[in-house]
Formats: structure tokens, sequence, C-alpha cells
């Protein structure tokens, strides 16, 4: 089988098994439902796999071709096609196996569920608009991909559209990503302007050209050409990676059911907005402004919205809020031009988040779905299984050494140390004090759901069991990467060239260069964590949730008396959501209404429609007069008529 075949198979057996599970779901039922999606997905992980073999064993090299191509004019076409170097390859190897998972693990979670076909498809569309995301070579693919992502995420936000809360979370998250989403179409439109073309290689290989360029935004206001388009794609990011201010969407994306939250959160919709800007590095390293602004704006997103997750009770709330953070992350190593290390931290990220997300799931499928940890506890006795693996998430989430998380996570404190950029001070210790509030809201979650006493009703405990192998398996295989995936990549990944295809770094930003003098290998970076700073705030953060939610339970009630502003500005989330509510939301709603009243009613219907109406009718009754039906006076008008129009020949 040719490459390009084996290529076009990836994104297209997805599609395939959503087309038959949605438009044939009666004729093949529940099963052939799942099986035809699960199938279509491994299909796309076995090959994605495959050319991963292809590239690290028998040194295929980066491919970059176009399927289809069609002409606007004689200087403007389009085109779908692929490019295939390390970094999409990884994505593809990522997403496909995340999303396996997730299959998987759908049919024990959904089993009951009468929308079961729908999901299937849903699921697998979404897998197939991440893949077209990651292997286009060109801004109108990504843009495609990107809306594509979009819409099913809305879709499955709102699965339960019977739910008034679904049908607003889904409402929430597709507005807010059209106000990323503008930002986003900006830059691209600001790309075709300035290079005349949005094929990646072309604009690549022309942007140092372009740095001097300028354009005209506001009135003679002159930009940076490339920061204009730089920022206009990072407001793009930020809506779909869901940083702040545009964060807003996500937590409320826990309307949807389990596996779409694992999904969003872990592998696709949520890395799109940081697999894009590393894409993106050529043009970036021509922006100090523009990485500025990411770098902030990360650090805000990774300190804050950690803060927000101490105090969240619903227990997949508290892992969103710690996807939110663990986003900002990856958005700070951009920020530095650590680019390899933001898509180290997405891989691992995407292992050890979902294993969470399906661990929470398994527990609220055992508490009869409740959400709520403060009616659960205990749970470990009836849920080894589920408890092992959540233990083995937690500690890679809070970067325990040896563990995937602790690699990635510290090479991105190690690589924002060694910035030299405006606002990478403020950053370093935004991420520094990070790792002490993941730790300690991680174990208070393990604590308050698999310790203590039991403290849900007596019917659900009498019902408590381990879920079946349906669900656990997922559990265990996502478990394995989460030890290892980061002990075995982070020389190839981060100091090995893996990325250099696709990442482009300015020598003078070059912090993972700086970084690899002082790397011996995973095991020693491991053994020298014990002698830094983040090991001992993780260290801190572990011993804090254990000390209140072990022994001393009473603390947390008295904390919150004390500190009653600041727990109450955390439990409404800074008040983003009245901010937006109030000011955006019924700010808009009021603009509609007067421009309704008085446009559309006033104007359109009032002036245009029945005034022209009312003016002809009292014209005909004006009109109407002269008709008396008298023939007399009809001859008579008709001789005035011939005397005015002789008169006026004569005199002409």
């Amino acid at each position: 089988m040719k490459v390009e075949t084996i290529l076009l198979l990836i994104p297209l057996l997805p599609l395939a098994g959503a087309l038959i599970a949605g438009l044939f779901r009666n004729q093949i039922g529940r099963a052939g439902s799942h099986w035809v999606t699960i199938l279509g997905v491994g299909g796309s992980f076995v090959l994605s796999a495959l050319i991963l073999k292809m590239q690290v064993y028998d040194g295929m090299q980066s491919m970059n071709y176009s399927l289809y191509t069609w002409g606007i004019s004689d200087s403007i076409t389009f085109q779908v096609g692929f490019l295939i170097d390390h970094l999409t390859t990884l994505m593809m190897v990522v997403v496909s196996f995340v999303s396996l998972m997730v299959h998987i693990y759908t049919v024990g979670y959904m089993q009951d569920d009468p929308g079961y076909q729908r999901f299937f498809s849903y699921i697998a569309l979404f897998t197939f608009s991440m893949l077209m995301l990651v292997m286009s070579n060109n801004f109108l693919q990504l843009f495609f991909g990107w809306e594509a992502v979009g819409l099913v995420s809305y879709l499955l936000i709102g699965f339960w559209f019977k739910r008034e809360t679904a049908i607003f979370a889904n409402m929430k998250a597709f507005m807010v990503n059209r106000v990323g989403d503008f930002g986003f179409l900006l830059g691209i439109a600001a790309i075709m302007m300035v290079f005349g073309t949005l094929d990646y290689a072309e604009v690549f290989a022309a942007a140092p050209s372009k740095v001097n360029e300028t354009i005209a935004v506001f009135g003679t206001t002159e930009w940076s050409a490339i920061t204009f388009i730089c920022v206009g794609l990072f407001i793009g990011a930020m809506g779909k990676s869901a940083q702040a201010p545009l964060h807003v969407w996500l937590p409320d994306s826990m309307e949807g059911p389990t596996p779409i939250s694992a999904l969003i959160h872990a592998a696709t919709m949520v890395t799109a907005g940081i697999f894009m800007v590393a894409r993106m590095s050529p043009l970036f390293e021509l922006s100090d402004a523009a990485l500025s602004f990411v770098l902030i704006i990360g650090a805000f997103t990774a300190l804050s919205m950690g803060l927000i997750g101490i105090v969240q009770n619903d227990i997949k709330r508290v892992i969103a809020y710690s996807t939110l953070s663990q986003l900002g992350y990856m958005t700070v190593a951009l920020g530095a031009s650590a680019y390899s290390a933001a898509i180290f931290h997405l891989m691992t990220h995407a292992f050890f988040k979902s294993l969470l997300f399906l661990a929470a799931g398994s527990v609220i499928i055992a508490m009869h779905h409740e959400q709520d940890m403060r009616n659960m506890g205990g749970v470990r006795r009836w849920m080894p299984i589920t408890w092992i693996t959540s233990v083995v998430g937690t500690l890679a989430l809070i970067g325990f050494p040896f563990f995937s998380g602790f690699y990635s996570k510290d090479m991105i404190i190690e690589a924002v140390g060694e910035a030299h950029r405006f606002g990478s001070g403020f950053a370093y210790w935004a991420v520094l004090l990070g790792v002490l509030i993941t730790a300690f809201y991680s174990f208070r979650l393990l604590y308050l759901v698999f310790h203590g006493k039991p403290r849900m009703d007596k019917h659900t405990q009498e019902h408590m069991h381990e879920t079946p192998l349906v669900v656990t398996i997922p559990l265990i295989l996502l478990a394995i990467p989460s030890v290892l995936i980061g002990y075995f990549t982070i020389e190839p990944v981060l100091f090995g060239g893996w990325l250099d295809d696709a990442i482009k770094v300015n020598e003078h930003h070059d912090v993972i260069a700086e970084l690899s003098l002082h790397f011996h290998g995973a095991t020693a970076m491991a053994l020298h964590s014990v002698q830094t700073i983040p090991f001992w705030l993780m260290l801190g953060g572990f011993a804090l949730a254990t000390w209140i939610y072990m022994f001393k339970p009473s603390i947390a009630d008295s904390m919150v008396k004390r500190f009653s502003g600041i727990y109450k500005l955390l439990m409404n989330k800074y008040y983003f959501d009245d901010f937006n509510n109030k000011v955006f939301a019924r700010g808009f709603v009021r603009i509609g209404q007067s421009l309704w009243k008085r446009g559309d009613a006033g104007l359109i219907d009032g002036v245009a429609i029945n005034g022209t109406a009312a003016l002809i009718g009292k014209l005909g009754e004006r009109v109407r007069l002269l008709q008396s039906g008298y023939l007399y006076q009809y001859a008579f008008a008709m001789i005035i008529g011939l005397i005015g129009l002789l008169g006026a020949w004569l005199l002409v």
C-alpha cells in the first residue's frame, strides 16, 4: 500500500464510521454503531503508528503534497493537502490512541443511553475533524478542521439536549469560540493579504522578508504585519485552548457525557490551539511582542485556573480546571519559545488527563451519576482498579519523579526560567506556584473520593462495585503511558531534534538548547529533582492536602470562614461569567432589542412597509375623487389637456 493511500485512510476511516453509525443507525443497531466506529478509529491508530514506525526506523522523510487544488483566480488557489512531518505524526498517534480508548470506554458508559448510536457517530466525526486539522498543509484546511471540531464539540456538549444546563453550555462554548475564531479569521485574512497564499511552506519561506512590513489597522495606525498575524492567530488559540478570558466555556462543557470530557479536554479540541501555535513557530519567532503576549496569557491562566480548582466540589469540574491550568503551562512554554516542551507536555497530558477523566467517569457510574465529591468517600474499597489508575494519573499530573508529567512540566518550568522576555519573571513564579496548587487540589480530589469514611447514601453503598472490563481496560491502557511515555521520549522529542523538521526557533530564543547542556538522561533528571524547588513545592501541596483532608478536615471549614472573601471570589470564578452575562450577553440582547424596535419594527415595518402602504392608500383616495363617471367631465379634461399641449408646443 502506498504511503499516500495510508495517509488518506487515516482521517477517512473515522469519517466512514461516523457516517455509517449516523445514517444507518437503525439498520446496524447499537452494537453495529460501536463496532464500525471503533474499527474505524482503531484502523486510524494502527496506520498512524505505522507512519511513526516508518519515520523512526525506516528513515521516511517529511511529505508535503496536495490532494486537490482549485483556482479562484490566476494568482489565488486553494487546496486540500497533507503535511506529514514528525509533529504531525506525533499528533496523529496521540489523537487516534486516546480517541480509541474513549470509544471503547463509551460502550460501557453510555450503554443505557437512548442516543447511543448518535453519540458514537459524533465522537468518530470529532476524531476525523481533529485529524484533518493536524494533517493540513495550508490555512484553509486548518480553518476547516478548526471549525469542524468546534461544531462537533457543540453537538457533544449539548448531547443531552433535554437539559437546560446542557443547552446553555453548548451555546456558551459556541459563542465564546466565535469570539476567538474572529481573531483567527483576521489572522488568516492578513496572511492572504500579506503573502498572497495560504500554503504553509510558501508563507514560512517568505516570512523573514516581511518582518518590516506593516498593516494599517485603525485608521492610520500601523502595526507590524507579522505581529498582527500572530496575535490574531493566538486569539483563535485562546478560544480553542481555553485561555483567560476566553476560558469560560470549558468548565461548563462538563454538561456533556464524561467520555466527551476526556476527548475534548485531553487530546483533541483544547490542544488544537497549542498545536497551531507550535506549527506557526516560523511566524511567532519573528515577533517578540506576540510571544510576550502568549507568555503572559498562559501564565495568568495556569495560576488563576488552578486556584479555582481548589474550591470545586464537582469531581469533573476539578479535573476541568486542572486542564485549564495545564493548558496554561503549555501556552507559557510557547511564549518562552520552548515549542517542543509545549508539544511534549501536550502529549504526556493527553494520556494522564484522559485517564483522570475516564476514572472519574468510572466513579460516577458506580455512584449512579453522582458527581459531588462531598457525597463520596472510601470508594477505593469497592473500586481498586479505578483507585490505582487514579493514583497513577494523579502522580503524573502533579509531576512526581519518573512519571510522565514530571518530565514535561519540569522542562517547561526550567525553560521559562531560562527565557529572557518581557513577562518571563511573572510567568516563572506563576508556574512554580502552580506546582503547589496542582498537588493540593489533586490529592484533595483523591482523598475526598477514594479515602476516608463513605459519605454516600446506604442504597448507593450497597450497590457499589468495580465497573466492567470495557471501562477498566481503557484505564489500564492509559495508565501505562502515563507512567512510561515521558521517561522514554524526553530525549528524542526535546533534545534529539525529533521536532526540528516542523518547529523553527531563532538561535537567541533557543532555551531548549540551553537546557540540553544540563541534561544527562531521564534517570539522572528524576534523581536530581529532589534538589529542586518544584519537587519541594509538590511535596508541600501533597502534605498540606494530606494533613487537612485525612487528619484535620475541620481546617478546611475554618479556612473558608476566615478567608470568606477569597473563597467567594474563587467560587464565583473571578466573576468572569457574571461580567460576560451582564455586560456582553445582556448588552447584546439590549442592542438587538433596540435595533429590532427602531430598525425592524420602526423603520422597516413602520416606515418602509406600512408607511408606503398608508401613503399609497391616501394617494388612492385623492385620485379616486377625479374618477366621477361623467363623460362631459372627461371630455372637458381631454380638451384642457390638448390646449395645454398645443400651448407648450407653440412656446417651444
